[in-house]
C-alpha cells in the first residue's frame, strides 16, 4: 500500500527508497482518513456485527471526503486523467497472436510462473481460511476451478487471478463463510463496475488503504512474537526473513523466498546431523555405523568422517543400516571413499545398501556385501537409473 502514499516519478518509481511522498496538504488528510477507517473497522464490531465494518468505514470516509472537499487521492486519481471505469461487459475474443512455436516460447515461461504463483497463493489462502473457520477446503477442486476460470476470463480479454489473503480476510471478517459469500462478492463488484462506476471513482484511496492495513494487522499472528525466542534460530530467521520480504515486495514472492530459505535450512540441518559410530570387532576389523542422510549437502561431512582411513586396520566395514543415500552426490562420495580404501590396500565392505545404490557404485561387486533379507529398499534420485 506504500505507492498509494506516493506520487509516481517520471520513471514510474515507487517504494521506500525511490518513491516521492505526497505533499503535506494531501498526506495529512489521507493519514487522518486511514486512521478513521481503521478505527471504525476495529471498533464497530464491538457494537454490532450485522453490518460489515469495512463497508461502513468506506462509506463514512468517502462521505467526509466529499462533504469537506478534502484534497486527497481517489480511485479516479489512480485511474489517471481522462480515464474512467468501463461500464460495458467484455466481448468474447480470441487473442490475435501468431500460433507458432516462437509465440509459445515467449508466452509459456510467463504463463507457468504466473500459474505457479497463483496456485501457491490460493492454497496458502485456503489454508489460512481453514484455520480461522475450522473447516477443510478441497485443494484439488480449488486448483481446477481457478485454472478453468483463468482460461475463460482470458477468452474475454480479462486478467488471470487467484485467491488473495487480503480480500479473503475482509470476506471472513464481514461474516462470510460459505462459497456463496465469494460469489456474492464477485457479482456485487461486477454490478458496481457496470452501474456505479462514477461512485467508485469518488472513493478516497485512504479508505482502501485503511481497510488493507486493518486486514494486515488482523492477519498477522502476533502471538508468534512471543515464541520467537523459544523456537530454533533458523526458524526464527525464516519467519523474520519472510515478513521483511513481504513488506518490500509482495506475498507471492515472500512465500517462494521462504520456501527456498526453508529448504536450504533443512538441508543444512540434515547435513550437520550426519555422524558415525566406530567399534573394533574381535577379529580386529573396524566397523563404522553411519547415522543420518547422505546427499549433496552432507557429502563433504561424510568425507570428513573418514580422514584417518590410512590408519584403519586392513579390514573395514561401513554399515548403512541407519542411513539413507538420496542422490548422485551421495553415491559419488561413497565411490571416492571406496577408491581411497582400495588404493590403500585395505579390504572394504559396505553393508545394508539398497539395490539402487549397488547399481550406481563403481566397485559394487567388490565392496558391497549383499544381504537380501536385511538390505533396505529405497530409491536414489539419479538420472543414470533412467538411462
Amino acid at each position: 500500500q506504500i505507492p498509494q502514499l506516493q506520487i509516481s516519478t517520471p520513471a514510474g518509481a515507487f517504494g521506500w527508497l525511490h518513491g516521492v511522498w505526497l505533499p503535506a496538504a494531501q498526506m495529512l488528510p489521507m493519514l487522518g482518513l486511514i486512521a478513521l477507517t481503521m478505527s471504525i473497522i476495529f471498533l464497530l464490531p464491538k457494537l454490532t456485527t450485522k453490518i460489515p465494518a469495512a463497508l461502513v468505514a468506506i462509506g463514512t470516509t468517502t462521505s467526509i471526503a466529499i462533504i469537506w472537499q478534502l484534497d486527497t487521492p481517489t480511485v479516479a486519481t489512480l485511474l489517471g486523467t481522462g480515464e474512467h471505469i468501463s461500464a460495458g461487459l467484455p466481448q468474447f475474443a480470441l487473442p490475435v497472436v501468431p500460433l507458432t512455436f516462437e509465440t509459445f516460447k515467449i508466452i509459456f515461461p510467463y504463463a507457468a510462473i504466473l500459474a505457479f504463483i497463483g496456485l501457491v497463493e490460493s492454497l496458502m489462502t485456503m489454508t489460512l481460511i481453514d484455520e480461522i473457520t475450522d473447516t477443510r477446503g478441497k485443494s484439488n477442486i480449488e486448483c481446477v476451478a481457478q485454472g478453468t476460470a483463468n482460461v475463460v476470463t482470458g477468452l474475454f480479454g480479462g486478467m488471470g487471478g487467484c485467491a488473495m489473503v487480503g480480500q479473503s480476510m475482509i470476506n471472513i471478517e464481514s461474516g462470510g463463510r460459505g462459497r456463496w459469500s465469494g460469489l456474492v462478492a464477485g457479482v456485487t463488484l461486477l454490478a458496481f463496475i457496470l452501474f456505479a462506476g462514477k461512485w467508485i471513482e469518488m472513493i478516497p484511496l485512504a479508505a482502501l488503504v485503511g481497510v488493507m492495513f486493518a486486514v494486515v494487522i488482523g492477519t498477522f499472528a502476533w502471538s508468534s512474537l512471543r515464541v520467537v525466542s523459544k523456537i530454533p534460530r533458523s526458524d526464527a530467521f525464516v519467519l523474520v526473513f519472510v515478513s521483511v520480504v513481504t513488506v518490500f515486495t509482495d506475498l507471492a514472492v515472500a512465500v517462494m523466498a521462504g520456501i527456498v530459505m526453508s529448504a536450504l535450512v533443512f538441508s543444512w540441518k540434515k547435513a550437520q546431523s550426519l555422524r558415525v559410530k566406530t567399534s573394533i570387532a574381535d577379529d580386529g576389523s573396524k566397523h563404522y555405523k553411519l547415522i543420518g542422510h547422505l546427499f549433496f549437502a552432507s557429502a563433504h561431512n561424510f568425507a570428513d568422517l573418514f580422514t584417518d582411513y590410512k590408519h584403519d586396520p586392513d579390514c573395514v566395514y561401513i554399515d548403512f543400516a541407519k542411513s539413507r543415500v538420496f542422490d548422485h552426490s551421495g553415491i559419488e562420495a561413497i565411490n571416492t571413499l571406496t577408491e581411497k580404501y582400495l588404493r590403500a590396500g585395505k579390504k572394504l565392505k559396505l553393508l545394508h545398501l539398497s539395490a539402487d545404490c549397488r547399481k550406481l557404485l563403481k566397485n559394487a561387486e567388490q565392496v558391497v556385501a549383499v544381504n537380501i533379507a536385511e538390505d533396505p529398499i529405497y530409491e536414489v534420485a539419479d538420472d543414470e537409473l533412467d538411462s
